[in-house]
């Protein structure tokens, strides 16, 4: 069964979407994000994506009393991301109740430094944020498109411990055309073993049936649900194995 794992993205502190990335193109949904997590809870959702779009565009961490919030009034597992550069940053992640954080920039910028986290808190609570844009690793809240390929990337890290990996294909981003499939196909082509989580483009519950016919273990969800395009009540199907 496929994993369900909604995504709240954080700007002043409020629960917004981008589209493709562009912090111009921002639209806010709710005015307090603890609100929406309960709702995801309440409907048997057990997982939860939280992207510090702040964090992103300022390099540190910044919305982690939201974290907090989220974490001290929900059960819900929650990975965190967007601007976590220092193991400062990482504490402080931790320590306001993620359970896993995802690294994307970092893993390209300051491998080093990457590389220790996942030797300091272990391959299991580090996700790799493969964003990608033409196959090209993009950067910076997407802000910079990289020439590093995407295969030999996530092939790199997955050779040191790394099993979860993140990929969202930047074009299909908040745009509601549906998933990039051919390049998730391929990936797991090419690493049977990765525990890849599908981002960007889901529009609909057929969608997120096209993935799982695919056998792609996970998938974010995140505009499709905040514009009424995916019901909460009909994911239900994906979620009585974990209830």
């Amino acid at each position: 069964m496929i994993e369900i794992i909604p995504a709240i993205d954080l700007i002043d502190g409020k629960c917004v979407r981008l589209s493709q990335g562009d912090y111009s193109q921002k639209t806010v949904y709710y005015d307090d994000p603890l609100d929406v997590a309960k709702m995801f809870e309440d409907a048997g959702i057990r997982r939860l994506h939280v992207v510090d779009l702040d964090g992103a565009k300022a390099q540190h961490i910044v919305n982690h009393k939201i974290l907090e919030r989220i974490a001290t009034h929900t059960n819900l597992v929650i990975d965190f991301g967007g601007g976590l550069k220092s193991d400062d940053d990482l504490r402080i992640a931790f320590e306001s109740g993620a359970a896993m954080i995802t690294g994307g920039s970092i893993a390209v910028k300051n491998p080093e430094v990457f590389m220790s986290w996942i030797q300091q808190f272990g391959a299991e609570k580090i996700i790799l944020g493969a964003d990608v844009k033409n196959r090209k690793i993009a950067v910076g809240g997407w802000l910079e498109t990289t020439d590093i390929d995407l295969m030999p990337f996530i092939e790199g890290y997955m050779k040191k411990g790394i099993s979860k990996v993140i990929c969202t294909d930047i074009s299909k981003d908040g745009m509601l055309e549906g998933p990039a499939i051919p390049l998730y196909q391929e990936m797991l082509q090419k690493e049977p073993e990765m525990y890849l989580i599908a981002s960007g483009g889901v529009s609909s519950i057929a969608d997120i049936d096209k993935l799982q016919e695919h056998r792609i273990p996970a998938v974010i969800i995140g505009k499709a649900i905040y514009e009424g395009r995916i019901a909460l009540k009909d994911l239900a199907k994906f979620l009585s194995s974990v209830l």
